[in-house]
């Protein structure tokens, strides 16, 4: 448990220094930043920005087909329409993968409600179950609240939590710049927290949605209990919402009435979609682009992630536009199950592993479909420095689009691929107004910029161009 958060910090200290080193000091290799690659990249924005389909299919993706849960049937017509649009693209080749995936069911809206408080009366709460929560008994429950801030109080409270129902109010950190720290440094609470809870009798957990702002909108989320363990029913709250619980029972004590009808079914057979052009010259050198398929079933799935499935599926019809052969196998997946379980991102690698595959670099579309500012770049520590070398000699040839070098995770998804020792890279768009929408219901087209989704495919585009004409081989 020791030894990883070292591994991460040294890794990050690599990749920094390989990217300030080659932005202060100019390419290594001057003739790789040559007008014919400038030239190229130019054809890629142009062609991304005036004939690009990527929001076409995200309005297809959002708003026809819609939330698009695992095991759902949306879900199935997502697969469907996926391949569809690989097959008219004109992939060399295109087949489903199956994964079994969990089938959880939201049911009847939810109901949460402070009940006779001398302060205010009823008041209805924003309330939305967590996905894989348990549902309530039919005629729901009511139970005193009582409210805390992390993990460790509620192991300080033990057993005074028995027959409560537990909220969780710590709020994301606003000092952070990348709102992804902000979320990193409280979804412990909906991830872990219900379960903890329960360890000690709590019989329903409350948790303050995950985003920045005070709204009335309530975000869900996956929550994992612990195995052989007790399983209660679990509800995220609107901030707003939140914010008026906390007033409340900071001057009484408050009881709440909740009712949920979700519940899980028994696992079912889903798939990955997977589309790939044959590379010319070094067809067993993978480069894989992709997003996850499956998304909540609350909202439309628009940034979340229809925006890195389009952003992908985009990347090898614009090399189609522009009459590009790659040198190398450009692979497009479309991952099932990030949200509640990652079965398609283990089960592609599993299959990947066992017949021998080399994934050169995996790039993954998983933070919104807003203006792209750089890619974070991961990998194995044996090979991350040089790969972190390499690609910021192409630094220049990417700033003038916005696009820098970051350290970071890359993807859920392609994260098992680690293993492979290539270099592993995120899209990071603009994430200021991503958790206005993660995981609601107004993750919808609406939500989406034409122009900046637009500017993402061409980033993706660009980047597996670059990695495929020179490959990774760092001087």
């Amino acid at each position: 448990m020791l030894l990883k958060p070292v591994i991460e910090n040294v890794m990050k200290k690599l990749i920094v220094a390989a990217v300030c080193a080659v932005s202060l000091l100019g390419p290594v290799r001057g003739q790789d930043v040559s007008e014919d690659d400038a030239l190229f990249l130019r054809s890629i924005y142009d062609k991304a920005l005036t004939e690009s389909a990527c929001y076409d299919h995200l309005t297809y993706l959002s708003e026809v087909i819609g939330g698009r849960l695992a095991g759902s049937p949306q879900a199935a017509a997502a697969v469907e329409y996926t391949r569809q649009i690989m097959e008219e693209i004109g992939m060399d080749s295109v087949w489903l993968q199956p994964c079994m995936v969990p089938h959880w069911v939201r049911g009847a809206a939810e109901e949460a409600r402070i009940v006779n408080s001398s302060k205010m009366g009823t008041v209805e709460l924003s309330v939305t179950a967590l996905g894989n929560s348990v549902g309530t008994d039919p005629g729901g429950l009511t139970a005193e609240v009582v409210e805390v801030k992390s993990l460790d109080e509620v192991d300080r409270l033990g057993e005074n939590l028995r027959g409560k129902i537990v909220f969780f109010n710590r709020p994301m950190d606003p000092r952070h710049v990348r709102t992804f720290h902000a979320y990193g440094g409280a979804v412990d609470q909906r991830g872990s927290g219900p379960a903890r809870a329960a360890r000690y009798g709590a019989v329903a957990a409350i948790v303050r949605s995950m985003t920045p702002g005070i709204d009335d909108i309530p975000h869900t989320g996956v929550t994992i209990y612990e195995e052989g363990g007790a399983k209660i029913p679990a509800v995220a709250v609107s901030t707003h919402d939140a914010e008026i619980l906390s007033t409340v029972l900071s001057e009484e004590p408050v009881r709440v009435y909740l009712k949920t009808d979700c519940k899980m079914l028994e696992p079912v057979l889903s798939y990955n979609v997977i589309g790939e052009t044959r590379g010319s010259d070094y067809p067993e050198e993978i480069i894989l682009v992709g997003g996850h398929l499956d998304s909540w079933d609350i909202g439309g799935g628009a940034h979340d992630d229809g925006a890195g499935c389009v952003h992908s599926l985009e990347v090898i019809r614009l090399f189609n536009l522009i009459g590009y052969r790659p040198k190398r196998t450009i692979r497009c997946v479309m991952f099932m199950n990030e949200e509640n379980g990652l079965a398609g991102g283990v089960a592609y690698a599993d299959s990947s592993n066992a017949r021998g595959e080399y994934h050169l670099a995996a790039i993954e579309s998983d933070a919104g479909g807003f203006s792209p500012r750089a890619f974070s770049l991961d990998g194995h520590e044996e090979t991350i420095g040089g790969y972190a070398r390499r690609a910021a000699e192409w630094l220049p040839l990417l700033e003038p689009y916005g696009i820098t070098f970051t350290t970071g995770g890359s993807g859920a998804d392609i994260s098992p691929l680690k293993s492979q020792k290539g270099l592993l890279l995120g899209l990071r768009p603009d994430s200021q107004r991503y958790f206005d929408y993660h995981h609601t219901v107004v993750d919808r087209i609406e939500a989406v910029s034409k122009r900046e989704l637009e500017l993402g495919a061409a980033a993706m585009a660009a980047m597996v161009y670059l990695i495929d004409k020179y490959g990774l081989q760092a001087d």
